[in-house]
């Protein structure tokens, strides 16, 4: 995916674009209507408040021993100390001290566990709550929450992702207009956004004219929900040219101070970007981190991964809250399994999908829970086992989504927010 919201001047170019949604969309063939939701020219201007969402996403899976469910004293804890949080009995990694002087605000899931220990395919599973197979591509979790929510703001997009979005699924089989805009480098923002200096404001509108005639023919030839989506998005991108709310995506504006409580990384700058974005009205931000495949050397390396996390993850929480957003925002802390207890030869850990952890803080979400266990050694669940479903049906439940509703793709079957997932009660407020 690229980083830059482009206005093409080549017509042929805008042509190659409709053509190529013409002939399938995220391996879907062309069919024209989505059962469950209208046509988007149908849908209001603006739609209620609602739940944000803010999806942070460690790819390379994070080890939960060494972050938010280590086994002090056990030999499988390896060098990482665990320290106390501010919830009496429950303890962090010691790379975690920020966070756990806030984990009376978190809701940490330590029992998930998944058959699916490759990188591609758990992360697409952790994203969408289905297997990845050829046949069809599933919406990840943010196009959902935008496609059944809706936008809250008029010019600003429904849903953004900041990162590279490799193997990302998009929208999966819904209107292309819920796909993720996205943004490789927060410090850059969106890119392409003004009108060539070389073209006077008339001639740009009437070279975007003439763009609409020459294509009248071609829309008509392939009619269909898709190509109208995407052609919705070319008119929304030029709109947004000219829009004010542009500044959200513009974190000079935030004082230096701000920006180094979020660290300066790219996830910490990427959270900051976040809370300004769901601050002026985007649905749905997802910030991804990588770097988490240790295999080797792990602790010469998880101390500064893990710090940023600590760093980025906290600034935004205390940010939320004290700007009066948490309580309409998710933040959701998710990776796509585990690391192994044995330590390798490598003094590192290996892929291990048997259990592992994540987090959730915010809108409809109980504050102060630990849900689920690990045994002893950190190595399957406990009690309380809980599938990557069930974990994005509580997010979806959280966030006030019919988790349980099914939505006819255009392949003829039905699809559930969260596959076949229920709801962990506990956690949810």
């Amino acid at each position: 995916m690229t980083s830059r919201l482009v206005l093409h001047d080549d017509l042929l170019v805008r042509r190659a674009f409709l053509g190529r949604a013409a002939g399938a969309a995220f391996g879907l063939t062309l069919v024209d209507g989505f059962a469950g939701r209208p046509a988007a020219a149908d849908q209001p201007a603006l739609a209620p408040a609602g739940i944000n969402v803010i999806y942070l996403m460690m790819r390379g899976a994070m080890s939960h021993i060494d972050t938010f469910d280590p086994k002090p004293g056990r030999e499988e804890q390896g060098e990482t100390r665990a320290i106390a949080t501010k919830v009496p009995g429950v303890q962090f990694g010691e790379h975690l001290p920020r966070l756990a002087g806030l984990a009376d605000r978190l809701a940490v899931i330590r029992s998930l566990t998944t058959e699916t220990g490759a990188h591609e395919q758990g992360t697409y599973l952790m994203r969408t709550s289905y297997p990845q197979i050829n046949s069809i591509r599933h919406p990840s979790f943010g196009s959902w929450a935008v496609h059944v929510l809706g936008k809250r703001s008029r010019d600003l997009p429904g849903y953004v992702l900041v990162g590279n979005g490799n193997e990302h699924p998009g929208c999966g089989f819904l209107d292309p207009a819920v796909t993720p805009v996205p943004l490789a480098d927060p410090e850059r923002g969106l890119e392409n956004i003004s009108r060539p200096s070389y073209l006077s404001e008339g001639n740009f509108e009437r070279r975007l004219a003439l763009a609409d005639r020459l294509d009248r023919d071609f829309k008509q030839h392939y009619a269909g929900r898709q190509i109208e989506a995407y052609d919705r998005m070319y008119v929304e991108a030029v709109r947004l040219m000219g829009s004010g709310d542009l500044a959200a995506f513009d974190i000079s504006r935030e004082d230096e101070q701000t920006r180094e409580r979020y660290g300066r990384s790219k996830l910490g700058q990427g959270c900051l970007l976040a809370r300004r974005l769901v601050e002026s009205g985007v649905r749905c931000v997802e910030v991804e981190m990588g770097g988490w495949d240790m295999h080797r050397d792990l602790w010469e390396e998880l101390p500064e991964k893990v710090g940023e996390l600590d760093a980025a993850m906290a600034a935004l929480l205390e940010d939320l809250a004290s700007r009066g957003l948490l309580g309409s925002t998710l933040v959701v802390l998710a990776t796509e399994f585990g690391r192994s207890p044995k330590i390798n030869e490598n003094a590192g850990r290996d892929h291990h999908p048997a259990v592992f952890s994540c987090v959730l803080a915010g809108a409809g979400v109980k504050p102060g829970v630990v849900y689920g266990a690990s045994d002893a050694r950190g190595h399957a669940p406990d009690r309380d086992a809980v599938s990557v479903a069930d974990f994005n049906a509580t997010i979806a439940a959280a966030c006030g989504l019919p988790w349980d509703k099914a939505f006819v793709a255009p392949n003829g079957r039905p699809f559930k927010v969260g596959h076949d997932g229920k709801p962990i009660t506990a956690v949810l407020a």
